[in-house]
């Protein structure tokens, strides 16, 4: 089983895991140290089992608050499941006549041969 220093609030504490947890150790002790952290530097120095306490009893403040969110998003999308689909929508899309286009091609050839020829102009 590897042990694991990790700081919390300043103080260092050997810990142990199983095999391969050790990123998650090292996650939960970043976590906690987060929440130290101001307590250290608002109270001063505190006893380590007081200053773990505050900071575990914050994470569990934030943890429930969490929860309570992820319990209202589910009871809403449990909502939303339930409610019919609504209706299919008939959408018309407009087609362009081939003629337009052919007109607008032509248009824009006679655009650029007047632009071609006011260019000859200018330069003679």
């Amino acid at each position: 089983m590897p042990d694991l220093d990790v700081t919390i609030g300043g103080k260092v504490f050997t810990v142990s895991c199983q095999p391969g947890e050790e990123h998650f150790l090292r996650g939960a002790a970043q976590l906690l140290d987060a929440e130290a952290a101001p307590l250290m530097s608002a109270m001063g120095r505190l006893p380590e089992a007081k200053m773990l306490l505050m900071a575990g009893l914050m994470l569990a403040d934030k943890t429930a608050a969490l929860e309570d969110e992820l319990r209202q998003t589910r009871e809403k999308l449990a909502a939303l499941e339930v409610r019919p689909a609504p209706a299919a929508e008939r959408v018309e899309v407009p087609v362009i006549p081939v003629q337009v286009i052919e007109t607008l091609a032509e248009l824009a050839a006679r655009a650029e041969a007047a632009a071609d020829r006011a260019e000859e102009l200018a330069r003679a």
